[in-house]
């Protein structure tokens, strides 16, 4: 797996900001044997001294959780998909549990990162207002697993100086549920849309639930507004439209696409998500029985539509 040029550009930014010290321990700790050379040409770039959190850490919003406090240890440990990938699903954590349990979805998508040993996992929870619970939920159902766990909050300012080089540094960026209108308006502002381009350009994993969903194509349902409608203005990395919620919301989609409002698209129930690479449909998985994927187009008439049933991949 080749590593692209916008990751090796964020991992030279965090070497760049080791002491001199601290590298020389670095390079003394190698074996007899050992090259500084051979660090460029692993899979894994692992360098075994206590390295900032790019960009600087969000320090006001960590939070103590059952293993303690959640910062990034002593090692850069970073893979990325060897092309553009994004998981649009309507599943993610089992939010019934306290603390919250991490869906497979996350192992998925660590396996599409390469498998790191300690995975960068980024969750932005812009779509709820960056609600501080969210955010501490996040950091407590990762708690003592070997995930490295950090969040971009946008509310009322960025807690993170440097985003760009922040996100690039990751093997995964998870968008939570909530508003996709007020989503897409905010990060529009902050200009995240185009960050987050360039992030799966480079191989970070993309992946959401609900508006983390939609938000990646060019429009879809969404109750943003109160009653559920159409919503035109994605990002269109993806481009489909897309419905979540489908058992609920299948009928307004299908009608929306038959009157050309939408274009057509794919759709999940709870429990089911989409994996695209590039831009074409891997697979659709899930994490329950009975939970399904959809293929929604406009027939030949303009007036109808055709529903092609996808069977996901039950990841467990």
């Amino acid at each position: 797996m080749e590593w692209s040029p916008a990751r090796i550009r964020a991992l030279d930014q965090a070497w760049e900001s080791v002491s001199p010290e601290q590298k020389k321990r670095f390079f003394a700790s190698l074996s007899p044997g050992g090259k500084a050379e051979d660090l460029g040409s692993s899979r894994q770039r692992e360098m075994p001294v206590t390295l900032p959190q790019v960009g600087g850490p969000p320090s006001e919003s960590l939070y103590e959780g059952p293993s303690g406090r959640h910062t990034p240890s002593g090692t850069i440990d970073c893979m990325t998909a060897d092309a553009p990938t994004i998981l649009a699903t309507s599943m993610g954590f089992n939010r019934a549990h306290h603390p919250w349990q991490p869906g497979p979805v996350f192992d998925y998508a660590f396996q599409l990162a390469g498998n790191p040993s300690h995975p960068q996992l980024c969750f932005i929870a812009t779509a709820n207002g960056d609600q501080a619970q969210s955010i501490r939920n996040f950091y407590e159902a990762f708690g003592g697993s070997n995930v490295r766990t950090s969040h971009l909050a946008l509310f009322d300012k960025p807690n993170i100086d440097d985003v760009r080089a922040h996100l690039l540094a990751q093997d995964a960026i998870w968008i939570d549920r909530g508003s996709v209108a007020n989503l897409l308006a905010v990060w529009r502002v902050h200009r995240l849309d185009e960050i987050l381009r360039e992030c799966w350009q480079a191989g970070v994993i993309l992946g959401g639930e609900s508006a983390g969903s939609l938000c990646w194509h060019t429009g879809g349902t969404t109750d943003s507004f109160g009653q559920a409608r159409e919503i035109l203005e994605g990002l269109g990395f993806l481009p489909y439209s897309n419905a979540v919620h489908y058992q609920d919301r299948g009928e307004l989609y299908r009608n929306l696409i038959a009157q050309g409002t939408l274009p057509a698209g794919y759709a999940t129930d709870a429990g089911a998500g989409l994996h695209y690479r590039g831009s074409e449909l891997v697979q659709a998985i899930a994490d329950r029985n009975r939970a399904g994927a959809y293929w929604v187009e406009r027939n030949a008439d303009g007036r109808s539509v055709r529903e092609e049933r996808i069977e996901p991949r039950r990841l467990r």
